[in-house]
């Protein structure tokens, strides 16, 4: 036998390959695509082309765009091909490793660039296994450099490019191997912090000086000594935050070595953040007062700032890893300190311009925040109290004999540096600036959407981070914190405010009082200041005044939402309210916006009162449904529907009368917002809101509902809008009377929908189940005179498709409700028709079949045989025809199933169903049925009957027609009611439960019956009783003509 010979894998020509690279990095439109399309295909089918391209980006002879080319091509591509044998031979990977290190001295920026990131993954899968020469090979280069650094009395950014190439390189492998999980990863990142740690350490500490030292900015050895000197430190940082997390874990002391490491680095690094942070100013301050500044001395204040940011980069990161232990640390609380003394030092220069948003500045904004980050996650670690008592040290020397010990006390600011932090912050930091007021006017929407991601933004801002660090304050130091606000907000609400300046600094303490308001609010009367001072201010015209009135707004959401007072004054409504109509002098659409999102807060309280709010919700609805059909942008046209939407949910039976209203106005804006999805989605939620809370008057929406529904669920619109779609149907139907309305369309045009839902649309199915069940509780005889065969059709899609169990059982349970609700005329046939019942009796037949559905296919088979037993036969005759088998075959695997799920069923009202079919399908008088009833049937019953004990009610007249049913002391199952609490459905679904025949039917009254229309259809008592009842056991027949008779 011939063996077929193995694909042979072509080769790439190097001449096409060039020729391929030289027209994609073209200007030629037509070029480029050829080439691309053609490199695609060699990168994936021929042999070479990886190393073909990295060759070409070693070229120097070529083009420096057909060498840039090059190796962005093999960067996207090679990486994830690296281990195929097919493309990639050993001599190529060899050759690629070895040529990486060619790139040590490239000139270019992009070239240099690509070729780290390559390196770090190349190493990743390859070391130490196939390039264990890989640090052996960079690290002479870097210290070669480092010598020539330190000796050469010319150091220019030329002469040190290999050294910061191999820098970078050394870094990207640290980077991409600290991020490795998996053990080998770590093993090999623990073997490299061991083998370079030290040396890496010893290269900042001899370059060190050098940076100290620099005194003349201008000069191009500085920048150079800058750059080296970063380089080296994110090395160490990239080591010391992998070691950081495993030394604070290790209780057992296998890592001294490397704790030792880390604290040396540690404390090193707090002294030298000083002193460069120093340095760093003294030079900006001598740059500032000198004429004339130029490019050099700019970029290397630039790289400078960096270098200083770093240093908080790292810090910053250990604390977010530990805070606990990074508190602990040796010289840490004193770093921290010396942080936020630079933040009062910024403050105390006077000149506004020492703080920007610039590497330039004295106080770089960055750089404060910083500081102010560091310094409130720290506050949540220190206490002004202790063991011993209350202390007032500042100072945190000799806290940390052992760094690692959990025990060491906390540190402690005193009350004097407490309230000085407070009123710093209050008066410099908190105030908004000029530069947030121009934003305000240049786009008031997007500027109260910045305003209000408040979580997003705190790190990374000087204001709403100084406002988290007052809060920090407050909560540590509230002792010192409470008095000292009540005194400010004292003495501040009675100075006039007349002027912008005033104006700020008034907002300020409204936000500082905001943002403490859990710790002010047994010292502060705001109901007292709201009634006296809020109200007054809230109406006054003043121009400057909008920058108050946004802040009312803001702290009455704020101290109401907070639960800090209930929302039961109507003087809260009386000024929001207010504030959100008011179009005249002293506000604008900041002011409106921000008292719609207060509105929100205050109604979304557990104190809310609509008795209190009533008289206000006409002005509310309407101003809100204004300010959404003025709004620019979708961003705040969705938050004010959210808000909207909690205030209909709230109002409840108080906004039927300005349900029409809302309506109205739901077209155009639906229409206005194209292909916005969010807000679409929004705006169905509000309209769901609304005919949950109009119940039984949501008829008046139909108009509305129904084409929303449609175009919800239309091709295109579904994908983003169909759960809401379906939300907002289901909703409609539960709240609804009828099916058929006056207005066209009906909800009752909308079930055609539900059933190609039903049939073709796995991720609504549960919904849509849902939405099947709700229109049968409206009205069950409409809908299958109608579309029975349909909905028994798109059923069987449903079944014989991927449904999951969980919605295959939901589906059975929909056809149980359709047994009850509706005669078996209307769905008798239809079962047969659309295949259902032989599939039910093909799945009982099934071994495979799950549990779960095979038992609630025995509920559907005894609800058919209760509700109708000639039905159920027929259906058992039509399905043996169906199958080609013989009917008492189909009726036997009925019966089989009917005893093997019995133990099955937990619940009684579901295990006396089961006997009440039983006894339904025994007086007809099948024998096939009756050759049970000695020994399965009977002992099912006894099992039943002994478990499920009622009798009748008595009154003065006797009986009445009502059952006790001692065997009902649960509560109905919750899934039973489907989440239609608080609609008409569920007063729908209760009557249902009430009318069951499993709770009405007397089950020894039903099983006698049952007994005796079968003795009737044997032909007598005595021809059952010799063909049936003498083949039972005595005592199990006793025990049942026991019970009957009880």
């Amino acid at each position: 036998m011939i063996t077929p010979a193995k694909p042979v894998t072509p080769v790439v020509d190097q001449d096409e390959l060039l020729q391929i690279v030289t027209f994609a990095s073209s200007q030629i439109p037509a070029q480029v695509q050829a080439s691309t399309e053609r490199l695609k295909v060699l990168l994936d089918t021929h042999a070479g082309t990886y190393n073909g391209l990295h060759r070409i980006a070693a070229d120097y002879s070529q083009s420096l765009h057909v060498r840039q080319q090059s190796i962005i091509q093999f960067k996207n591509a090679a990486l994830a091909h690296w281990r195929s044998r097919k493309l990639l031979s050993e001599d190529d990977r060899k050759e690629i490793r070895a040529r990486c290190l060619s790139f040590l001295g490239e000139a270019d920026d992009t070239i240099a660039e690509c070729n780290e990131v390559i390196v770090a993954k190349i190493a990743r899968l390859e070391y130490p296994s196939s390039w264990p020469t890989l640090f052996a090979e960079i690290m002479p280069v870097v210290e070669s450099g480092l010598v020539s650094l330190a000796n050469s009395p010319n150091v220019t950014m030329v002469s040190t490019l290999s050294l910061r190439r191999g820098l970078k390189v050394l870094n990207s492998i640290f980077k991409d191997f600290s991020s490795m999980k998996m053990l080998t990863g770590i093993k090999t990142m623990s073997e490299i912090t061991d083998q370079l740690r030290s040396v890496v350490l010893g290269y900042y500490s001899q370059i060190s000086p050098m940076i100290l030292g620099i005194n003349d900015l201008s000069q191009e050895c500085a920048a150079a000594f800058l750059i080296v000197a970063h380089l080296i430190y994110k090395c160490l940082v990239k080591m010391a935050i992998w070691i950081w997390p495993r030394i604070v874990k290790d209780n057992k002391g296998e890592l001294a070595d490397l704790k030792e490491w880390f604290l040396q680095l540690f404390q090193s690094s707090t002294a030298q953040l000083q002193a460069l942070s120093e340095l760093r100013i003294s030079l900006v301050l001598a740059l500032r007062s000198s004429p004339t500044s130029d490019p050099v001395s700019a970029a290397s204040i630039d790289r400078l700032a960096r270098h200083v940011r770093v240093f908080g980069k790292f810090f910053r990161r250990l604390q977010q890893l530990d805070p606990g232990k990074f508190v602990e640390l040796p010289s840490c609380n004193d770093m921290v300190l010396y942080y936020w003394s630079k933040v009062v030092q910024a403050t105390d220069e006077g000149s506004p311009d020492m703080i920007q948003d610039s590497s330039a500045a004295v106080y770089p904004v960055r750089f404060l925040v910083q500081a102010m980050v560091l310094f409130k996650e720290n506050l949540a670690r220190w206490t002004p109290f202790r063991k011993g008592g209350p202390t007032t040290e500042t100072s945190t020397d000799d806290f940390w004999d052992d760094p690692f010990n959990t025990d060491a006390p906390s540190a402690a600011l005193s009350q004097q540096f407490v309230e000085d932090a407070v009123r710093l912050l209050v008066s410099r930091f908190i105030p908004l600036n000029p530069s947030d007021l121009e934003g305000w006017m240049a786009d008031p929407e997007e500027w109260v959407n910045e305003e209000d991601k408040e979580s997003e933004q705190w790190e990374y801002e000087l204001r709403p981070c100084g406002e988290r660090v007052l809060m920090t304050l407050a909560a540590q130091y509230r002792d010192y914190v409470v008095p000292l606000m009540d005194a400010t907000f004292k003495a501040m609400i009675e100075q006039p405010t007349v002027d912008l300046a005033s104006v700020v600094q008034k907002e300020a303490l409204y936000c500082a009082i905001g943002r403490c308001a859990t710790r002010l609010r047994d010292v502060i009367p705001f109901t007292e200041w709201m009634r006296h001072k809020l109200v007054t201010e809230a109406r006054e015209t003043n121009p400057n005044f909008p920058i108050i009135k946004r802040r009312i707004a803001w702290l009455i959401g704020k101290w109401i939402g907070d639960m800090c007072s209930p929302a039961t004054d109507p003087t809260i409504w009386e000024i929001l309210v207010h504030l959100l109509r008011d179009r005249g002098p002293g506000s604008d659409a900041v002011v409106r916006l921000t008292a719609a999102n207060a509105l929100r807060e205050c109604v979304d309280t557990v104190s809310f009162n609509i008795t209190i709010f009533a008289p206000f919700l006409p002005v509310a609805v309407t101003e809100l449904m204004e300010l959404m059909s003025e709004a620019d942008t979708m961003e705040m046209k969705q938050r004010l529907a959210k808000s909207l939407n909690v205030v209909i949910e709230r109002a409840d039976k108080e906004i039927i009368q300005h349900a029409q209203m809302i309506a109205e106005g739901v077209p155009a804006l639906w229409t206005a917002a194209g292909e916005e999805w969010l807000f679409k989605a929004q705006l169905l939620v509000v309209v769901t809101s609304l005919v949950k809370s109009l119940k039984e008057h949501s008829s008046s929406l139909l108009p509305l509902v129904v084409p929303l529904v449609q175009e919800s669920l239309s091709p295109g619109f579904a994908v983003h809008l169909d759960d809401d779609g379906v939300n907002l149907w289901l909703a409609a139907l539960r709240n609804s009377t009828t099916l058929q309305s006056a207005s066209v369309p009906s909800l009752l045009h909308l079930f055609p929908l539900a059933i190609s839902l039903l049939a073709n649309n796995l991720d609504l199915l549960g919904k849509v189940i849902f939405i099947v069940e709700s229109y049968l509780f409206v009205d069950a005889p409409l809908v299958l005179q109608n579309f029975s065969l349909d909905l028994m059709g798109a059923v069987m899609s449903a079944m014989l498709g991927q449904a999951l169990q969980t919605n295959q059982k939901g589906i059975l349970n929909c056809v149980n409700f359709m047994t009850q609700l509706t005669p078996s005329s209307l769905w008798g046939e239809a079962m047969h028709r659309a295949g259902f019942f032989s599939h039910i009796v093909k799945i009982l037949n099934d071994d495979e079949s799950s549990s779960m559905i095979l038992t609630e296919c025995v509920f559907v088979m005894a609800r058919i045989a209760l509700a109708d037993r000639e039905m159920f036969l027929r259906l058992v005759s039509a399905a043996g025809q169906v199958g080609s088998v013989q009917e008492e075959k189909v009726l036997e695997a009925i019966l089989d199933q009917f005893w093997r799920q019995f133990d099955h069923m937990s619940e009684p009202r579901h295990r006396k169903l089961v006997a009440l079919g039983i006894a339904s399908l025994v007086s007809t008088g099948r024998h096939e049925v009756l050759e049970r009833v000695p020994h399965e049937i009977f002992n099912l019953w006894t099992d039943v009957l002994y478990e499920v004990r009622e009798s009748r009610k008595h009154t003065e007249d006797g009986e009445d027609s009502s059952l006790n049913l001692y065997w009902d002391i649960d509560n109905v199952p919750q899934s039973y009611y489907a989440d239609s609490e608080e609609t008409l459905e569920y007063e729908r679904r209760k009557s249902v439960y009430e009318r069951d025949p499993v709770r009405t039917l007397q089950l020894t009254t039903s099983l006698a019956g049952s007994l005796r229309e079968a003795e009737s259809a044997c032909g007598g008592a005595h021809i059952f009783k010799a063909n049936y009842l003498d083949k039972t056991d005595p005592t199990v027949l006793k025990q049942l003509q026991t019970e009957l008779a009880g």
